[in-house]
């Protein structure tokens, strides 16, 4: 990367609009890492059982489908700032029954509608806006760099999140909390997040908002896109096939297979994770410096094919410490695909149809998500069976790279 375009100076140039948009992405995933390491404790511990909970986890991917898609799709028209407040009220209303009910039926609604993430990655319409948002505010030469710092941030909070869960869950045990008690206060904290972030979104400026430029554009022909729906419809079918297999080891799932393999505590998995997302997070600004030397989409498939080797290998290790180990190893490079993929998508669509260009990609990984956690749940019952989730996540994650190696590594960026 060029001397002059070093990854930490970019963060200079951020506007008061990016500064808070690194914010709110670090308190939603404060959340989300924290909701992730006791989701799947807490639903057990309400009585539901392992394809219940793995309805409810693939609901909550499911859900996501069509609330993010027009969201997203119409943020650009209707405003950014009140489509993220509508996405953080979302999450609020989630949270409050996740905490409020063990009703299964209600549950299942919540968060098929509402905004709960059963990983440490992103639910929701807010990444798809905030990176438009971002987008706009940098130059293109910086975008990637950008990215890297903004994941970077979201998974230092994602890792505090995780470790947090995890001490919370001993001091309230400590306390005398039992059963579903012991998780109850995490997820009315998750509530309490989603209404600071709604709070949050109102002080986005107009400077957030797409350019005029976008309204004189002729009317959108497909769900905001105009010129760039055939690579963008290429992209969402490669990013729903990752997601796919990403769905088979979200961190609930990886969760529940440490407590029944090797009956791991809370609070060591909560510092598992807390470790693997600072290893995820540093990995980001590598990723920004191999982009610029080597290419964006050369960036995305060489880092990520090792990556999913080591998933395959997680289940085969013979005890805890040496499957944590081969874990932090794959967390080290898992993440580096993702700011340059989030880089790649902005600067293959023209600027007003960034929103929607984010938007559709995001929701086709939901949407090839959406089943692979029940599946995954299916799997955990039987001791058999407990490392297919590894095994299958990793195959179709390499059938993912070479695909998407072989259609878009001689495509040119817009800009």
């Amino acid at each position: 990367m060029p001397q002059a375009i070093l990854p930490y100076r970019v963060l200079r140039s951020l506007t008061a609009d990016g500064r808070l948009l690194f914010a709110t992405r670090c308190a939603r995933m404060f959340a989300y890492g924290m909701l992730s390491v006791v989701l799947v404790l807490y639903l057990t511990a309400l009585g539901l059982s392992e394809a219940q909970f793995g309805l409810i986890l693939s609901a909550a991917l499911l859900g996501d489908i069509g609330v993010s898609l027009w969201i997203t799709t119409t943020a650009d028209r209707v405003g950014r700032k009140y489509m993220l407040m509508l996405g953080a009220l979302l999450m609020l209303g989630a949270g409050i029954v996740f905490a409020a009910t063990d009703n299964f039926a209600l549950l299942l609604v919540a968060a098929t509608i509402g905004v709960v993430s059963p990983s440490d990655k992103e639910v929701g319409p807010f990444l798809s806006i905030e990176q438009s948002a971002l987008s706009q505010t940098v130059p293109s030469a910086e975008r990637t760099a950008v990215f890297a710092w903004y994941n970077l941030a979201g998974s230092v909070a994602a890792a505090l999140g995780a470790l947090a869960a995890g001490l919370s869950w001993k001091g309230l045990l400590r306390a005398g909390f039992e059963g579903p008690d012991v998780y109850r206060p995490l997820v009315w904290a998750y509530a309490v997040i989603g209404l600071l972030l709604a709070l949050a979104f109102t002080r986005l400026s107009r400077a957030a908002e797409a350019p005029p430029a976008a309204a004189l554009h002729e009317s959108p022909a497909w769900l905001g896109l105009h010129h760039s729906r055939p690579i963008v419809l290429r992209l969402s079918a490669l990013f729903a096939l990752d997601a796919f297999g990403g769905g088979f080891i979200i961190q609930s799932i990886i969760v529940a297979w440490f407590r029944y393999k090797f009956d791991a505590d809370p609070a060591v998995l909560g510092s598992i994770f807390f470790t693997a997302n600072l290893l995820a997070a540093g990995s980001a600004l590598v990723a920004a410096r191999l982009a610029d030397r080597f290419g964006l989409v050369n960036t995305m498939v060489f880092t990520h094919l090792p990556s999913n080797v080591l998933l395959i290998l997680v289940p085969l290790m013979p005890n805890l410490p040496l499957a944590v180990l081969v874990l932090l190893i794959r967390f080290s490079i898992s993440q580096m695909d993702v700011p340059t993929r989030q880089s790649y998508t902005m600067a293959v669509v023209h600027p007003d149809e960034r929103s929607a260009a984010a938007g559709i990609t995001t929701v086709a990984r939901s949407v090839g998500a959406a089943l692979s956690p029940y599946l995954a749940s299916l799997c955990l019952k039987d001791a058999a069976l407990i490392g297919i989730p590894f095994f299958v996540a990793g195959g179709v994650k390499i059938v993912y790279d070479l695909w998407l190696y072989r259609a878009f590594v001689s495509h040119r960026p817009l800009d």
